[in-house]
């Protein structure tokens, strides 16, 4: 593998890596703004402890998401010099409000929200978690603009080498922007509600004592997963309208069409191979698709079964296979986002600037370096995070701290008052 082909598994690796937290933290958002809304209005004491559990697993994600979504900052400016330097002024003003969203609204209302249990009015309290989902939503979507602009730029003006903004409502109107951030919002809620139904599900199987607690929790997920599912595939379909021609050509294998976008793209920049590589671009969108094959009659079946309390609480066999499933809506997520940025290559920004043109300077030795110290970073922050979810949803309310009550303090435990 040459520098190039590094850089790019590099940044394959990590952002796919960091895409998967954000799924989850993005579903998990939603689903744990809803059940606390359930429970602020009807002083629901089940619902509340629901939200206490799902509200820390939620947690967890979020933070291991934010710690690679640093690393990740990093490894961009590190190997991807080229990139900013070019387009650093287009496409990073949607980045610039992505991290003040995320990074200081998103992050300090969620820490209200943490630490304000029991210290704040209900209706503040649920206003903040809301707060928190709609930031997240906010966050996605400046993520996806900028992304947008990348797969297909708009609103921009060149000045010599330098990429400007000219019309910044069109970079926020790109369709290639807006039809993938509701692609992905409805993706990301059916990646939570999975992981609701299939940890519910396993504390079901086991015959928990918290019966309530978790019946009600797999009727939300599974309630949740087919309306999800039809969304992200309403969308994902949408999204096909704004592909590039050669991202369609490699999904249909149609070499004549191939053959007619690199003549026409070598006639205007040039000699090169400007076309992706079709077996990665045919290879992600049939793990997409098989995966939404699989997970569109489960759906089905699961709001079916969800309708009989019996069958909720004693059919085991439905039980382990929400287990199995858990990881379903991963593996089409990442396939689609396989699909959607090797479809883009050999572009970093498309007809414009090419990934070996992004590249900074590097050596073969310096790249090979990296790569191994990036991966393996995240290697242990993803193990890291399946352990402490794994383990906190074993654990099951009985573990939570979130929320926990405060006991009342004692003479005691009083902080020690100095006395001459």
């Amino acid at each position: 593998m040459n520098t190039v082909d590094l850089a790019r598994l590099q940044f394959a690796l990590t952002a796919g890596a960091h895409f998967m937290f954000v799924a989850l933290t993005l579903g998990l958002a939603t689903l744990v703004a809803v059940i606390q809304t359930r429970a602020t209005f009807g002083r629901s004491a089940v619902h509340m402890r629901m939200t206490r559990f799902w509200g820390q697993l939620y947690i967890i994600n979020y933070a291991m998401g934010i710690i690679t979504g640093l690393v990740m900052e990093f490894q961009l400016g590190f190997a991807w010099s080229g990139l900013t330097e070019f387009a650093g002024n287009a496409f990073g003003s949607a980045l610039a409000l992505e991290t003040v969203v995320a990074f200081f609204v998103e992050a300090t209302f969620l820490g209200l929200w943490i630490f304000g249990w029991d210290r704040l009015n209900r209706w503040a309290h649920l206003a903040l978690i809301w707060v928190v989902t709609l930031t997240a939503y906010a966050s996605a979507f400046w993520v996806m603009v900028s992304n947008g602009f990348l797969q297909n730029p708009v609103g921009y003006r060149r000045d010599g080498d330098v990429l400007h903004v000219a019309d910044f409502g069109a970079m926020v109107s790109n369709p290639a922007a807006l039809v993938a951030f509701w692609h992905i919002l409805s993706a990301a809620l059916l990646v939570g509600a999975f992981f609701m139904a299939g940890v519910s599900a396993y504390h079901l199987a086991r015959r928990t004592t918290e019966q309530d607690l978790f019946r009600k929790s797999l009727r939300i997920g599974a309630g949740v997963s087919l309306p999800a599912v039809f969304l992200t595939a309403t969308f994902g379909g949408i999204s096909f309208e704004t592909l590039q021609p050669s991202k369609i050509a490699a999904w249909s294998r149609d070499t004549a069409q191939l053959a007619r976008i690199q003549a026409e793209m070598a006639g205007l920049h040039g000699p090169g191979d400007y076309l992706p590589p079709t077996d990665w671009v045919f290879a992600g969108g049939l793990t997409m698709l098989i995966a939404f094959a699989v997970m569109f009659p489960m759906a089905g079946l699961n709001v079916l079964l969800m309708l009989f309390r019996p069958v909720v609480r004693d059919l085991r066999v439905w039980h382990w296979t929400l287990v199995a499933a858990i990881p379903l809506p991963f593996v089409a997520t990442l396939g689609g986002w396989v699909f959607r940025e090797m479809g883009r290559q050999p572009w970093a920004v498309y007809g414009l600037l090419t990934t070996a043109d992004a590249m900074s300077p590097l050596t073969e030795g310096e790249m090979r370096f990296s790569l191994f110290a990036f991966t393996g970073v995240f290697a242990v922050l993803v193990v890291i995070n399946y352990w402490l979810l794994a383990r906190a949803a074993r654990r099951g309310p009985d573990g939570v701290a979130l929320g926990a009550e405060r006991r009342p303090r004692t003479p005691e435990s009083s902080d020690p008052v100095l006395t001459f």
